[in-house]
């Protein structure tokens, strides 16, 4: 029988050796979604004749000896990367009857790669929020706590964590694999920027955005990551990627910097007892483990507001005139340097956009040196646990963090030290926290060798445990 919670990796590896088919396989993760779906609520569209014709097909290749390395295997892919001919609407009614003419690079390569594709799975409307939440489809909850958050924008991280699907691919320019996999308790990769091809925004002038799996496994991640990697098939035929190997093949050989608290930043006293504590097993195993940030970013604040200010001046570009201004007011109105930031970037000249982009060298040039002395940088995926489900208007949103009330902006805080300057970035579980709810951290790595915080995350996984299943029994 069919192991839904069987890794991505095993299942591969189980096809290969002909000991479940890939009709079983597509079959078991549609029982699966119609069990738990109903209540989670993630996977948002389902053709499951065509699944299941794309799963005869890939066992009769594989009956003739096709050895693609994915060949047969389920897989989710958020509603907003398109996908020849599936609904692809953003979760905006208005793309309600929308169907994909072409497929984006990063799907095209992990179907081309054999895997079958399930169903698309929930995002917030217009993809912009850590939460996913739309007039189409309604609310996608955690498995955890069926009240709070499963995390966004990728929400398709809650399949993976109740067995709807064994990988998901997702994107990230604001944590948006990474914060909902740590919500979700699985694995996460958000590539170094370059790596994968574009496609949400097929424009140069769009900085940071990436492509990249969500797992219940660190191997997962590894397997697929590289397949996702080079220019678009039929594009800029004259590169290619050779991704370097992992710096370290034992935890022991690893220099690893922590992030050290930031005065600024808030964080859940849980996630950083959580951090401490790994810090300390890596140290037992004979890690070189300290805390330390690069001293050009000072405490990190500028940088921040640095990738707020190009985030929103990329996100808010096509919002009619008297939104934009209503939004800026109230942000000033704050009276913090954050709002200022996001209200720099919404009022930005071309002046102003690529002076942004300048500091953003000088940032990477910073990252460059400091991964000469250091293998990896961990940290906090984001500073809190999965929350309750958030109604309030956006500008309105505060969370509290152990007592402190703060801007609901500040969750993208700490997945930013990798987005601004494209960085490659794991995130991996570590336990629970005393709710019973997941924590998550991530392994930043140097640009383009995304290997060496994947590798740690398989390293660290094989040694200190893998993620847990969420609690659905009471939900059954």
């Amino acid at each position: 029988m069919a192991d839904v919670f069987a890794s991505a990796s095993d299942l591969v590896a189980d096809l290969a050796a002909r000991r479940v088919s890939s009709v079983e396989l597509v079959e078991a993760h549609l029982r699966q979604i119609e069990h738990y779906n109903p209540v989670v609520n993630t996977v948002v569209t389902l053709e499951p004749e065509r699944s299941m014709a794309a799963a005869r097909l890939a066992d009769e290749r594989r009956a003739i000896g096709d050895g693609q390395p994915l060949l047969g295997l389920p897989v989710t892919i958020k509603d907003s990367i398109d996908v020849t001919g599936w609904p692809s609407t953003n979760g905006l009614p208005a793309n309600a009857e929308h169907i994909a003419s072409s497929s984006a690079p990063a799907a095209s390569a992990l179907l081309d790669s054999g895997a079958v594709l399930l169903g698309k799975t929930n995002v917030p409307a217009g993809g912009g929020d850590w939460q996913a939440d739309n007039k189409l489809f309604g609310r996608t909850n955690n498995p955890w706590d069926l009240a709070r958050t499963s995390g966004g924008s990728t929400a398709g991280a809650a399949a993976v964590a109740c067995g709807m699907s064994p990988l998901e691919l997702g994107s990230d320019i604001g944590g948006s694999v990474r914060i909902p996999a740590a919500f979700c308790g699985v694995f996460a990769h958000k590539p170094s920027e370059t790596l994968v091809p574009k496609s949400l925004q097929p424009n140069a002038a769009v900085a940071m955005t990436v492509q990249g799996p969500i797992a219940r496994r660190a191997d997962d991640l590894r397997l697929v990551t590289p397949l996702l990697a080079g220019p678009a098939v039929g594009e800029d035929a004259a590169w290619s990627v050779r991704l370097p190997e992992p710096r370290a093949e034992r935890l022991k050989e690893l220099r690893i910097a922590v992030l050290p608290p930031l005065e600024w930043l808030p964080v859940e006293s849980e996630i950083l007892t959580a951090l401490e504590r790994v810090a300390g097993q890596l140290r037992d195993a004979g890690a070189a483990v300290e805390y330390a940030m690069p001293t050009e970013l000072g405490d990190g604040l500028a940088f921040y507001e640095t990738y707020l200010a190009i985030l929103n001046a990329i996100v808010t570009r096509n919002l009619p005139s008297e939104v934009r201004e209503r939004s800026v007011a109230t942000l000033l109105a704050n009276g913090d340097p954050l709002s200022a930031a996001k209200a720099r970037g919404m009022r930005a000249s071309a002046g102003e956009y690529i002076g942004w982009y300048a500091e953003r060298e000088r940032y990477r040039a910073a990252l460059r040196e400091f991964f000469r002395s250091y293998d990896l940088l961990l940290a906090p995926v984001t500073l809190c646990v999965a929350y309750s489900h958030e109604t309030r208007r956006w500008l309105e949103r505060r969370l509290t963090i152990d007592g402190q009330e703060v801007l609901y902006d500040l969750l993208s805080a700490h997945s930013a030290f990798a987005t601004l300057t494209g960085q490659p970035a794991t995130a991996f579980p570590v336990g629970l926290n005393s709710a019973g709810l997941p924590i998550g951290l991530q392994a930043i790595g140097p640009y383009l060798e995304d290997l060496t915080p994947l590798r740690f995350a398989e390293l660290f996984e094989r040694e200190f445990g893998r993620a847990e299943r969420p609690p659905l029994a009471d939900v059954a």
